[in-house]
């Protein structure tokens, strides 16, 4: 068994264990969105008095967790197109235009994830002050583009793999 062959079934575990996680991740975040915090639980769990900046940071932290619970599925199209990818490689049939076409929607769905990083960095950076510093993981990420520069260019090798291979497959 070569290691590419013993990496298959981890990937697939790991990729199933991540669409579990990306769900009990949403559900979260709709718990902090509906159930959990009203304005105050959010101004003493910042250890914050009422003031403008208050507001200004409660509407942001709420509208951080909207846009978190958008990313929920765009996260579920990659990760559902990367375990079909997967499933073909397990086959021994990788290079199919159903891989490219899946690659190219995993490429739209990483940009878009792109998008809304920055603007949840710009969301956290105008509702940051002195005295409430607001530090998101989010923003601009040369790796996230490059990573959907990558993939759009993956899911073109894909289809001209494919398209090569059906043209030999025709000439047979």
């Amino acid at each position: 068994m070569n290691k590419l062959s013993a990496a298959l079934p981890i990937a697939h575990v790991v990729l199933r264990i991540l669409i579990v996680l990306n769900w009990l991740g949403g559900a979260a975040i709709l718990a902090l969105l509906v159930v959990m915090p009203n304005e105050q639980w959010i101004m003493a769990a910042f250890k914050l008095s009422p003031s403008p900046d208050a507001d200004r940071l409660v509407m942001g932290l709420r509208a951080v967790a909207v846009l978190g619970l958008a990313t929920i599925p765009l996260n579920y199209v990659v990760l559902k197109r990367l375990l079909a990818i997967v499933g073909t490689v397990r086959e021994g049939d990788p290079f199919v235009a159903a891989n490219a076409s899946r690659l190219q929607t995993i490429a739209w769905s990483l940009l878009a994830l792109q998008l809304f990083s920055i603007v949840i960095g710009a969301i956290g950076k105008a509702v940051s002050t002195p005295a409430h510093p607001v530090h998101l993981d989010a923003g601009f990420s040369i790796n996230g583009w490059l990573a959907v520069l990558l993939t759009f260019l993956l899911a073109r090798v894909f289809a001209e793999g494919a398209r090569m291979r059906e043209d030999l497959e025709g000439t047979v």
